[in-house]
């Protein structure tokens, strides 16, 4: 399985994909791309990570979505490609159209770093298969503009398509609905604020995030037939 982390100016984020996607991701063949690389051609996972790409000026993620690497994540999605876009990210697929909504500033306007209960809204995806529906993970959290936003017809949608993935037991950033994480509709693309990639150690007293990236390979090798 290859996977591609894309690599912004001010992704800080990069590496722990990286070790993250080779502990978990058996026999991954890992890849750090840079943000001005046109063609993502032969990836089977691509992951956005996060940090503050190109400085979070004008909003997060607002300059990060007309990188070239852009165009080739769209396509692709397109194609099918599992896409995960880890808080910076999940605000790039926002911005690029990839996902939904919008992150907003926290409630309180203050950065919140610290462990995250979430609920696994929906375990029938690509990425959540190895949990259980309605089970609580600690995935941490870093973030000053997490705050998930929607119109109410959107959410509604988000909602009867099964396309909310996580959510906040006790939400830390004023998100609608406690949302930490949404799907696209296809399937194959997920956004979320919390690091799974900083929970798969224990060495760091945390493997709850090891489940999304071995449901990832898991899906991979389904779609691939390859079986044990």
């Amino acid at each position: 399985m290859k996977v591609a982390v894309l690599v912004f100016p001010g992704s800080n984020c990069d590496w722990d994909c990286v070790h993250a996607a080779e502990q978990t991701i058996e026999g991954a063949v890992v890849d750090r791309v840079w943000h001005t690389t046109d063609t993502l051609e032969g990836y089977d996972l691509i992951m956005i990570p996060g940090g503050f790409s190109y400085g979070d000026y004008l909003r997060s993620g607002a300059i990060a979505r007309f990188a070239p690497v852009m165009q080739a994540v769209a396509k692709a999605a397109a194609e099918g490609v599992y896409v995960l876009g880890i808080c910076n990210g999940f605000q790039i697929l926002t911005e690029a159209g990839l996902l939904p909504g919008a992150l907003r500033r926290n409630t309180g306007l203050k950065f919140r770093c610290h462990s995250s209960q979430l609920h696994v809204a929906n375990a029938d995806t690509a990425f959540t298969s190895g949990y259980a529906a309605g089970e609580v993970i600690d995935i941490p959290i870093a973030h000053g503009e997490g705050n998930y936003y929607c119109e109410d017809a959107v959410l509604e949608q988000l909602k009867a398509r099964n396309q909310i993935v996580f959510t906040y037991t006790d939400n830390p950033n004023g998100s609608v609905a406690d949302i930490a994480g949404v799907i696209n509709e296809q399937g194959n693309v997920l956004g979320m604020m919390p690091h799974p990639e900083r929970a798969v150690n224990s060495l760091l007293r945390n493997e709850d995030g090891i489940r999304l990236f071995t449901s990832i390979m898991k899906a991979w090798r389904e779609r691939h037939a390859i079986v044990g």
